[in-house]
């Protein structure tokens, strides 16, 4: 008799602070079975392979993070045909064939939806199929195809009806995020919609819940109302980086009453977190653009002061701090230890600014 698989945990893409740097950070905690990159826009022509090299340097790693951890590539856009070039071009260009690329219908940013691309495209369930056959048609078949949806664009009418257009353009797994486009980020999320659109879809279609995941009471129930096993975590590792790890020891130990107070307990403390706050320091320092540095440490010590009242400290003593040097000797009193010295990532790009400081910021 086969083993089950246990339950996946993936990490969500997460636009404008989610990138390579952060990804391998958050991988080397545990917990995570794949993550998904920050979305590569594809605008009307085909990208040069520095490009994907440049977003999604685990390419070059056999798609893997440093800690072994696969990363799924994922295009935004509208235009079919040129989704597809482009899919066929970043099959190509790894040591090995990405593990599957995804396909972005969910971002809510105005940025992005005011170019068709993103959760504006929920209200054109025709075109989510056209642009999902046609990437499925120029990819190799052994490498699948996945989408990340949300329940709509302003409403959730046709939530249904994109799912399916997707899975009948031969799409093998979707990622839906609890709200729509028009209830972006705010509580709550409506895990039970995700349920109903369930029952619309072929028998054990993969379907994986994302959205307002922070504990492990909130796996617990995202769970119990979507009717799915399978979770993508996106601000909630951001903010507590030790949130996968937690929520498996709540699996192994059943999530009963007495497992979640222990699952819920310090499994990823302020003094774990040093080596991570450092190697981010450095690989800013190294790849990130010098007017951004500061800005990367700073964007996730505000994430980190929800669940840490350290990162709360920290992040008040260095908000007004421009200069990337100045912020380590307010943190650590010098340049912090360089743990991962000569042990880059192969093709880990240089003087990388982020792809999208400066537009809004779109998150899981």
């Amino acid at each position: 008799m086969s083993t089950p698989s246990r339950p996946r945990l993936l990490l969500a893409p997460m636009e404008g602070l989610l990138d390579h740097a952060l990804r391998d950070l958050l991988t080397r905690v545990g917990g995570v079975d794949h993550g998904v990159s920050e979305f590569l826009r594809i605008t009307g022509t085909l990208l040069p392979p520095k490009f994907f090299r440049r977003v999604v340097p685990e390419l070059q790693n056999g798609w893997r993070t440093r800690a072994g951890v696969k990363v799924h590539p994922q295009l935004l856009g509208s235009d079919a045909a040129c989704m597809a070039d482009n899919a066929a071009r970043l099959a190509g260009l790894g040591t090995e064939p990405p593990p599957a690329i995804d396909l972005n219908f969910g971002c809510p940013a105005k940025t992005v939806n005011r170019h068709r691309g993103g959760a504006v495209l929920l209200d054109e369930p025709e075109l989510l199929g056209e642009i999902a056959g046609q990437v499925r048609r120029a990819v190799p078949p052994h490498v699948p195809i996945t989408a990340k949806m949300r329940l709509g664009n302003e409403c959730d009418s046709r939530s249904l009806e994109c799912a399916l257009a997707l899975v009948g353009a031969g799409v093998s797994g979707l990622v839906i995020h609890a709200r729509t486009k028009v209830q972006g980020y705010k509580p709550p999320a409506y895990w039970h919609k995700i349920a109903q659109l369930k029952e619309g879809l072929p028998s054990g279609f993969p379907v994986v819940a994302n959205g307002e995941i922070w504990t492990v009471d909130d796996a617990r129930r995202a769970r119990a109302e979507s009717g799915c096993a399978d979770l993508m975590l996106g601000r909630g590792l951001v903010t507590r980086p030790g949130l996968a790890l937690a929520i498996r020891r709540a699996d192994e130990l059943g999530l009963d009453d007495a497992g979640l107070a222990q699952a819920e307990g310090p499994e990823w403390s302020w003094a774990d977190m040093q080596p991570l706050l450092q190697a981010f320091w450095w690989k800013s320092e190294r790849h990130v653009a010098a007017r951004h540095r500061s800005g990367r440490l700073k964007q996730w010590l505000f994430y980190l002061r929800n669940h840490y009242a350290e990162a709360a400290e920290w992040h008040a003593r260095v908000r007004t701090i421009a200069d990337h040097q100045a912020l380590a000797h307010a943190l650590w009193g010098g340049l912090p230890p360089d743990l991962d010295a000569g042990t880059a990532q192969p093709g880990e790009p240089i003087l990388l600014g982020a792809q999208g400081l400066e537009d809004e910021l779109a998150f899981d």
